[in-house]
């Protein structure tokens, strides 16, 4: 039985084997890697003039990134390549240092990304809450959407009704069949218009001259001192973080639109892989791209790693022996398929009335936090981890209200109990000290943890801070009912703090 998309589970889809058995699989998977590489130019020219780069640094950096990426990486169909993020990070070094200290760099981002992967850094993704995860993708989506805007902006009018057409073809093409990617055929139907009529609109070329040559190996003549170290380990950890962190993000984004798992480690160890192999060549590192991976995988059908591969193959094959045609291609049809990914990317859902009402406003602020600094940073390592920090601040707050004491004296009035319950850590443990009568309270108290679990050191001092004020005023005090883990740290920290 031949194999098709609809006959195949979300898992037999990303097989390579199975694809490659398949001349129709293998057919879209090749079709999507062109389309995410058509894709792919402009934006790798763009970014190494953001990086201070020759543009030809960029095209070969997401060529040797998707390549590699595609044997290491550990989510299928994620594209990789010189992204914004890494351009901005790695910007003022460029202007400082020059290129040779840039390569350096990217090599040593490399080396940490596979400690960091060995370290276990992917594990924790467990953490990301949900909303930081849909404000990650309403950001994306966001800043995807206001990247195209320079493209609208004081260029002839005849962009508009290109652009207009461009996303009408690209919503309504595959009602219609999807037997060939629609922004492939926007690309199509645009280059041939543009050319036909003579138009005078942007296009690919003007970003930058495609290169002639295959890309060299690169030795950094840098110095292999202490100074050399202290110049490039803040940048190497800037583009080790913010790659880690929009690789991962993007991984499991691909994972919940693909209904598949990835292997997160070794996406991290394969990123730190392939960005060594890029700074061999010369090249300004990368990592995950939210915009070509969503082309590839909800715009092209893309599955497995063979789409990736030739997003990268591509490049190459389209910079050195079709540069004239891309040159030409105008970048009205590569703005429709931005905005149609934008549009696609968006959780409309998370921003519904109905969503907005039924949802906790602290889970709602947490989205927002991380939409409103992503945005306004332009960088996804900082709106996911401010979207983290808020999310902590916010459970710690509601967590630390479920903590009530309950005071019994006993009948003869001779000892009174404290009854606690809830989760004792910092955030709750602070208002503990408050909640007892130290000077009415009788000379016997008892404060009674079986119903509460003593998470971190404040909590012990808290306790100690109880105990200590009873004891000035010559009352005694036994926490009873500690579990065996509360009794533990109690023990160990008691009288110390």
């Amino acid at each position: 039985m031949t194999s098709t998309p609809d006959t195949l589970t979300p898992l037999e889809r990303q097989s390579v084997a199975r694809t490659l058995r398949s001349p129709q699989l293998l057919f879209i998977e090749v079709l999507a890697g062109l389309v995410t590489s058509l894709a792919l130019i402009p934006e790798a020219l763009a970014f190494a003039v953001v990086a201070g780069v020759d543009p030809k640094v960029g095209l070969f950096t997401s060529v040797i990134l998707a390549i590699t990426i595609a044997i290491t990486g550990g989510r299928p169909a994620m594209i990789s390549g010189a992204a914004g993020s890494t351009a901005l990070v790695i910007a003022p070094l460029v202007a400082s240092h020059g290129m040779n200290y840039l390569v350096a760099t990217v090599l040593l981002a490399g080396v940490l990304q596979i400690l960091f992967a060995a370290l276990g850094v992917a594990k924790l993704m467990r953490f990301i809450p949900r909303q930081v995860m849909v404000g990650f993708v309403n950001a994306l989506a966001i800043l995807i959407f206001s990247s195209q805007l320079p493209q609208l902006i004081g260029v002839p009018w005849l962009v508009y009704p290109m652009v207009a057409v461009g996303v009408v073809l690209v919503f309504g093409l595959p009602k219609l069949s999807s037997a060939i990617p629609a922004p492939l055929i926007v690309i199509i139907v645009l280059t041939l218009f543009a050319g036909l009529a003579g138009a005078q609109v942007p296009t690919v070329g003007d970003y930058g001259e495609l290169p002639s040559s295959l890309p060299q190996l690169f030795f950094p003549d840098v110095p292999l001192t202490g100074e050399t170290l202290q110049i490039i380990a803040p940048y190497a950890l800037g583009i080790t973080f913010v790659g880690l962190v929009e690789s991962l993000m993007t991984a499991k984004l691909v994972d919940d639109i693909t209904d598949t798992h990835s292997n997160k480690t070794r996406e991290s160890w394969g990123l730190g892989i392939a960005n060594l192999a890029t700074g061999i060549f010369g090249g300004m590192g990368g990592c995950a791209m939210i915009g070509q991976t969503m082309i590839n995988v909800n715009g092209a059908r893309g599955r497995t790693r063979i789409s990736t591969f030739f997003s990268g193959f591509f490049i190459l094959v389209l910079s050195l022996v079709l540069g004239d045609i891309v040159a030409i291609i105008p970048m009205a049809a590569l703005v429709a398929i931005m905005i149609f990914v934008s549009l696609t990317t968006f959780d409309w859902h998370s921003i519904t009335p109905k969503t907005l009402r039924t949802m906790p406003r602290s889970e709602t602020v947490v989205m927002l936090v991380t939409v409103a600094l992503t945005v306004f940073t332009h960088n996804l390592a900082l709106g996911v981890g401010a979207g983290i920090l808020t999310a902590m601040a916010l459970f710690a707050r509601r967590v630390a209200r479920f903590v009530t004491v309950d005071r019994q004296l006993s009948a003869d009035g001779n000892s009174v109990t404290y009854r606690v319950d809830g989760e004792l850590f910092f955030a709750s443990s602070n208002d503990l000290y408050t909640l007892f009568d130290y000077t009415n309270d009788p000379a016997h108290v008892a404060i009674d943890m079986r119903n509460s679990h003593v998470w971190d050191a404040s909590t012990v001092s808290a306790l100690d801070g109880i105990t200590t004020k009873y004891a000035k005023l010559g009352k005694t005090v036994h926490v009873v009912g500690l579990n065996s883990d509360s009794h533990q740290l109690h023990d160990r920290l008691t009288g110390t703090l």
